[in-house]
């Protein structure tokens, strides 16, 4: 399983509740850029239009710059591949106050692009802050058992 993007910023700013895996469409030189490392999930996330989930934010930059088509949009919405259960479940859970889809990483399964993404609920200033002395306090730890 090779990963091509993994948002590292997501698990600072959410707290991931749950994990889903979907399929992404994807025209044939998003593919190929997607394969050389080119996506940004950055400032990306899932959202519902008219019952079916689209991964919004998300730049893939086209192949070949020269060859890319006028009309064609690095950031425009791609579809989410889920099936009909987990759709209604999410679609509920996302009009909670507090809960959004933020995606994790896309890889590569079995010759197959995909987007895991996970159900997320925004994590306050001071529990950030608490993680970031966690981190530093287990460094330390570390430090001092090595010597």
């Amino acid at each position: 399983m090779k990963v091509f993007s993994e948002n590292k910023k997501a698990d600072y700013d959410y707290a991931i509740l749950e994990k889903f895996e979907a399929g992404l469409v994807l025209f044939g030189q998003e593919v190929k850029s997607i394969r050389t490392g080119h996506i940004n999930l950055s400032a990306s996330y899932v959202s519902f239009n008219r019952g079916e989930p689209f991964l919004v934010g998300v730049k893939v930059p086209p192949y070949q710059p020269n060859n890319a088509g006028a009309d064609y949009n690095d950031e425009r919405p791609r579809k989410v591949l889920l099936n009909k259960k987990e759709i209604d479940y999410l679609m509920g859970r996302t009009k909670t106050k507090g809960f959004s889809l933020v995606p994790l990483k896309v890889y590569d399964n079995n010759g197959r692009i995909k987007l895991e993404f996970g159900l997320a609920k925004g994590k306050k200033k001071y529990d950030k802050k608490e993680k970031i002395k966690k981190r530093d306090s287990d460094l330390e730890v570390r430090r001092e058992l090595s010597e």
